[in-house]
C-alpha cells in the first residue's frame, strides 16, 4: 500500500481562515527502501545521466564526485507544484556528501530533458572516501502525493501576531500546535513551504535580486517528533533514505523564475 498522510486533525481553514490566501500545494514524495531503476523518479537511486557529459565534481573539494539524492519525471507527480522548464521533464538534484565550510552538504541542481532509450548512460562514480556516511541516500523508490499546506515561519509577521493567541488557544484545548501539526509537511517534497526549524533565511537570487522560490525540501525524516504528518502502520526507522542532516532542520533548495537557467541556491536548517 503506497504511504498517504493523515487527514488534518483539525479543521485548519475553519478555524483560521486568514491563512486561506496564503495556502500551497506540495507533492511529498514518501522514499521507501528499494531498487529503482535509472528511468524511476527516486531518491538515492542511479540517475539518467548521459555517458558523454561529465559527472559532476564539487566545486569546494577538487576532483570529489557529487552523489544522486533526488530524480523525479514530470509525468510521476499527481500534480505540476513546481513549474517544469517547458522542454525538460526531468528533475535530477545532486550533492557533495562531505562537510563543508560553516554548512553541511553543497548540491547541484539540474533539469534536463529524459535521454531517449538508445543513448549511452553513465554509471555513478562510488562516493568519495571522505564521504559522511549520513549524507548518503539509501536507494528509495518514490510514492509522490500532493498534500495542501500553510505557512508556518513564513506567515507574515503580523499576521502571525494577530493569530499567536488563537494557535495558543487551540493548542491549550484541543492539543494541536499549528506549527507542528497542521501547517507544513515534514520529508522530502517538492514545493509547498519549508518546514523550517529555525527562523527561515530565504535567499535572493544573485543576478536579479528577487526572492526566490522554494523547490524542493530534503529532511532526515518523515517522521518528526508528532504523529500528524507520519503515514500510519509503519515504523520509522526502517523506513525512508536514512539521512540524518543536523538535527530536526534539513536543507531546502531554491530558485530563480526570472532568470535564464533557472540559478538554485540553498539553506539548511538545524
Amino acid at each position: 500500500m503506497n504511504p498517504r498522510t493523515p487527514s488534518r486533525p483539525l479543521d485548519v481553514e475553519r478555524l483560521f481562515p486568514e491563512v486561506v490566501p496564503h495556502r500551497r500545494r506540495a507533492v511529498r514524495l514518501h522514499p521507501r527502501a528499494g531498487s529503482p531503476g535509472r528511468r524511476d523518479s527516486s531518491v538515492g537511486g542511479p540517475l539518467l545521466w548521459p555517458a558523454d557529459e561529465p559527472w559532476p565534481l564539487c566545486p569546494e573539494h577538487s576532483g570529489s564526485p557529487m552523489v544522486a539524492v533526488v530524480q523525479v519525471r514530470r509525468d510521476d507527480l499527481p500534480e505540476q507544484v513546481v513549474p517544469y522548464p517547458a522542454d525538460r521533464d526531468l528533475l535530477q538534484v545532486l550533492w557533495c556528501p562531505r562537510d563543508h565550510d560553516g554548512r553541511w552538504v553543497e548540491p547541484l541542481v539540474v533539469w534536463r530533458a529524459a535521454p531517449a532509450g538508445g543513448v549511452a548512460l553513465a554509471t555513478a562514480p562510488p562516493p568519495p572516501a571522505e564521504a559522511e556516511r549520513v549524507y548518503l541516500p539509501r536507494p528509495c523508490t518514490v510514492h509522490p502525493e500532493a498534500v495542501t499546506e500553510y505557512p508556518s515561519w513564513d506567515l507574515p509577521e503580523e499576521l502571525w501576531q494577530r493569530l499567536e493567541p488563537r494557535f495558543e488557544e487551540v493548542e491549550r484545548e484541543r492539543w494541536w500546535d499549528y506549527q507542528n501539526h497542521l501547517s507544513t509537511a515534514p520529508g522530502i517534497k517538492l514545493g509547498g513551504y519549508p518546514a523550517w526549524c529555525q527562523d527561515p533565511r530565504r535567499p535572493d537570487c544573485r543576478s536579479c535580486r528577487s526572492p526566490m522560490t522554494h523547490l524542493l525540501s530534503i529532511e532526515s525524516s518523515e517522521y518528526p517528533l508528532n504523529p500528524a504528518w507520519g503515514p500510519a502502520g509503519e515504523d520509522p526507522a526502517t523506513v525512508g533514505p536514512e539521512l540524518r542532516l543536523g538535527g530536526l532542520g534539513g536543507v531546502y533548495l531554491f530558485e530563480c523564475h526570472r532568470c535564464p537557467g533557472r540559478p538554485f541556491d540553498h539553506r539548511f536548517d538545524r
